[in-house]
């Protein structure tokens, strides 16, 4: 998760499923260090700068904190000013993940949140290169068939052009299907990318 859903409600009710979770937290997180952790040379090696167990949400409510032990795990990374663009957010230079995960080794959690980011590059190319915004069903089955249907036509569109597919490429392999673009349009727009390519 990242830090637009570090609530403290949230971690508690997946905590009680059985499962585990790693969030970014803020920048301007308060946290009190309860039981400070030593860090191993492969942590210090992954800039890894704290591996503590916290006491986080003393401000909140009692119902509204945390009810299991929180481990907070703080990486060193570069500092960035927010995307302005995309509506991120910045970045002080240290990366604060809190889990629920004690017997991880501390590097293993700063790369877990790190692969994080390969599947939600995964659901952007999905969604804005894909057209997959909307689904078509709200049926198991129909978003399977949408998903694979998506996944299919971006790898013949690979397969064809030697390139990642793109928006504007898609898009053509639509309007081609919907009766929008003729064979000559859609073949000039693939020759067009393979000239780019070369």
């Amino acid at each position: 998760m990242d830090c637009g859903y570090a609530k403290f409600a949230r971690f508690n009710y997946i905590q009680r499923r059985g499962s585990s979770y790693v969030c970014r937290l803020c920048d301007n997180s308060r946290f009190e260090v309860v039981q400070d952790r030593p860090l191993s040379e492969s942590a210090r090696a992954a800039n890894v700068t704290l591996d503590a167990i916290v006491s986080l949400g003393e401000a909140s409510k009692s119902r509204a904190r945390p009810d299991h032990p929180i481990r907070l795990v703080i990486v060193r990374i570069p500092p960035h000013a927010p995307r302005r663009r995309f509506g991120g957010q910045g970045s002080d230079g240290l990366l604060r993940s809190a889990t629920n995960l004690l017997n991880v080794p501390a590097e293993i959690i700063a790369l877990v949140y790190r692969y994080r980011w390969t599947i939600e590059l995964f659901f952007r190319f999905f969604k804005h290169v894909l057209g997959c915004r909307h689904l078509v069903s709200h049926d198991q089955n129909g978003i399977t068939i949408q998903a694979y249907c998506a996944i299919i036509a971006c790898m013949l569109i690979s397969l064809w052009t030697g390139r990642k597919a793109t928006r504007r490429t898609y898009e053509m392999v639509c309007y081609y299907f919907m009766g929008l673009a003729s064979e000559a349009e859609l073949l000039a727009h693939i020759a067009k990318l393979e000239r780019h390519a070369a």
